[in-house]
């Protein structure tokens, strides 16, 4: 009797113990998602897609690792939209330390359920410009400005951060470091790592979609969201050194192609290049006097197998080109610009190709021509008849008919002067 009861006593608590934990919440994972480079339509793409995929796995949160100098002004309305109608909560976290949220990164940031940054890290200089770094004259800026302050302050009341200074740093362009953005309510935490991030945001209660969530991060899986080709892709091709190159190779095999029409492949890899060039150039801050310094330098290789300059138009085109390459990016305005360790190189490999076809071409326009008969002139043979005045002679591995204007014997030399119609005219080797 006692064994009995003693089995249901061990059957109860085992059924306590099951019931409580089916009423156990489901562990919930972090998703990080790296949001690095510029705000471009690559970038875009990954984030909206990883805001899916942390909604498809029921994430506790995504948190997006924001390092950004800035971008398209569409792209970064896709961002902050997708982060806004998001089904779990958004932490936009600026890191590592040295990363900014600059331009278009301060909107997003502003779009987060959570903001947060790193310390030694900075956020600001939101100011508009036109595509491609463009001046736009000022009633356009001046709605592109409004437009954006609107936008910006009711991201920032809309998450109860500081709407004013979020407006200055759209009209003004002020930028401030991390431990200034966290006096001035323009974010909600600083933490050194992402450990650190995920201790502090513990508890931490947010509205998704009008619902009040409470955020569990202590103890629960990190799943980090790998970079598929396509977003490396579009990514990488939006970098200035990389778009850079690409718009140098892509001059080259146009250039090659004009020189030798009819070799097809290098065009078509040249057109290939410039078309992606084109596309990273929309995300960045162009000078269009660098780009058309740069098409002058293309010019100036063009003439050069056109016009005999003797290389000055070569050297006028590396010039050009050198210039034209320095002066490409707005650097001094976003950071954005080609390092040296490849600038240098590149133009001096481009141009020393440059050269070399023209050269190429310049001789194959000098050189005499060796068929037809254009190419007798100045060839050898042996009078087959004699010539008085007219004969036959063996020229070339050919009998012609020929004249002289003296006596020649057969079997002697013979040089050919000059081509009349199918005869030549010859006349007697001497001195050998």
């Amino acid at each position: 009797m006692q064994n009995y009861r003693h089995k249901w006593f061990v059957l109860v608590v085992l059924l306590v113990i099951a019931g409580g934990l089916g009423g156990a919440e489901p562990v919930k994972p972090i998703y990080v998602l790296p949001a690095t480079g510029s705000i471009n339509p690559g970038l875009a793409d990954f984030v909206v897609e990883g805001i899916r995929a942390a909604e498809k796995g029921k994430a506790g949160a995504l948190v997006m690792q924001l390092d950004t100098p800035g971008g398209l002004e569409s792209s970064m309305r896709v961002i902050g939209q997708a982060i806004v109608n998001a089904k779990v909560p958004v932490i936009v976290y600026v890191s590592p330390k040295g990363a900014r949220a600059a331009s278009a990164g301060v909107l997003i940031t502003m779009a987060a359920h959570v903001a947060a940054m790193a310390p030694g890290t900075n956020i600001g200089a939101a100011h508009p410009v036109g595509v491609g770094g463009a001046k736009i004259d000022k009633v356009m800026s001046d709605k592109l400005v409004n437009d954006m302050v609107a936008h910006g302050r009711a991201l920032a009341l809309e998450r109860g951060r500081n709407a004013d200074w979020v407006e200055k740093a759209i009209r003004k362009s002020v930028s401030i470091d991390a431990a200034e953005a966290l006096r001035l309510r323009v974010i909600d935490v600083i933490a050194e790592d992402l450990g650190e991030l995920l201790q502090k945001v513990n508890n931490l209660e947010v509205k998704v979609g009008g619902k009040k969530v409470v955020l569990k991060t202590l103890g629960v899986p990190v799943k980090e969201i790998a970079e598929g080709w396509r977003t490396k892709i579009l990514k990488h091709i939006a970098d200035p050194n990389v778009a850079f190159i690409l718009m140098l190779l892509g001059m080259a095999g146009i250039y090659f192609e004009l020189a030798h029409p009819g070799v097809v492949l290098p065009g078509v890899i040249g057109a290939l290049c410039l078309l992606l060039a084109f596309f990273a150039f929309q995300t960045l801050p162009i000078n269009f006097i660098g780009l058309l310094l740069i098409l002058l330098a293309f010019i100036f290789f063009i003439l050069e197998f056109k016009v005999a300059s003797y290389g000055l138009l070569s050297l006028a085109g590396v010039i050009a080109l050198f210039l034209g390459s320095m002066m490409l990016f707005r650097g001094d305005e976003t950071g954005m610009d080609i390092a040296w360790t490849v600038l240098i190189p590149a133009v001096l490999t481009i141009s020393l190709f440059f050269i070399g076809v023209a050269g190429l071409v310049f001789r194959s326009h000098l050189r005499r021509a060796i068929t037809g008969s254009a190419g007798l002139v100045g060839e050898k043979g042996v009078a087959y008849t004699a010539l008085t005045p007219e004969g036959q002679v063996f020229v070339h591995g050919e009998y012609w008919r020929a004249r002289s204007e003296e006596p020649i014997a057969a079997g002697e030399a013979v040089e050919v002067v000059q081509v009349e119609d199918l005869k030549l005219l010859v006349r007697k080797v001497r001195g050998g």
